[in-house]
């Protein structure tokens, strides 16, 4: 049951998106938490207990990407490392996922930018996805960027090379040192600037340069959103904070959209 305080500001917040032109989202973590991933930082944290990787992990690949491959692939993992990826494969979409792609499909949502890697929102359905970090689901060339599902390409030889230029294959999570593909970075510039609201989801936004996304929807006089269980260095700029989880949140804000479009 929502406190009246977080109802009130749902229905606000159901508001802006009616009166909006052209909306947008930014996740983060949070939002993979509440599906059962942990975040990298913080409390918990992947490297929080291993320790954050070297800035220079794709100098190291592009060194040797027959090694790193071999890497891997075998089993030699730290147990954290281990529990993480068995946490990534088995995990699934939250109903904060299905409301994202719900919103999309009511029309309230024309694009969704995520730092999450786990794909579980076009596992949930959503169509309009920027990926900025990447999906570990997925394969992708240095070369020619060219992805494709990992489970519907087989890896004959390390490292694998790209079917459509030659080039070298890679995970598609984008590494320490990796330059953010430049297509995908484009997209986010892109939707960014069309936006007049922006919903900011599961994240604090400090990272750069997701971090930069509300702040061009800000300055541009657009309203921001912010669903998150505590206050963030955003929540002072936002339109309207509903602080809690995206699962519980978001579906009680479609609740008002439908009804108020049926009335």
């Amino acid at each position: 049951m929502l406190n009246l305080e977080l109802q009130e500001a749902i229905e606000r917040a159901a508001q802006l998106l009616k009166s909006s032109r052209y909306r947008i989202a930014l996740t983060g973590a949070g939002m993979s938490v509440e599906s059962g991933i942990p975040p990298f930082r913080g409390t918990g944290g992947l490297w929080t207990k291993l320790g954050e990787p070297p800035m220079t992990g794709y100098q190291t690949f592009l060194q040797d990407p027959k090694a790193w491959w071999e890497n891997r692939l075998s089993d030699d993992q730290p147990s954290e490392m281990t529990d993480f990826q068995l946490a990534l494969a088995n995990a699934t979409p939250n109903n904060g996922h299905y409301a994202l792609a719900t919103l999309e499909t009511m029309g309230f949502l024309q694009y969704l930018i995520t730092q999450n890697v786990d794909g579980l929102h076009t596992d949930a359905g959503s169509q309009n996805v920027a990926e900025i970090h990447g999906n570990t689901q997925k394969l992708r060339c240095i070369g020619c960027g060219f992805r494709i599902h990992r489970d519907e390409f087989v890896i004959s030889e390390v490292p694998p090379i790209c079917p459509e230029c030659g080039n070298i294959i890679k995970s598609d999570g984008v590494m320490f040192g990796e330059p953010i593909p430049s297509a995908t970075l484009s997209i986010c510039q892109e939707e960014t600037l069309k936006a007049d609201c922006i919903l900011i989801l599961g994240t604090s936004a400090t990272v750069h340069p997701a971090a930069s996304l509300p702040e061009i929807v800000y300055r541009n006089g657009g309203n921001l959103i912010e669903v998150n269980p505590e206050s963030t260095q955003l929540s002072s700029f936002c339109n309207v904070n509903l602080f809690g989880n995206t699962g519980e949140v978001l579906p009680a804000l479609i609740s008002i959209l439908s009804k108020s479009r049926n009335q």
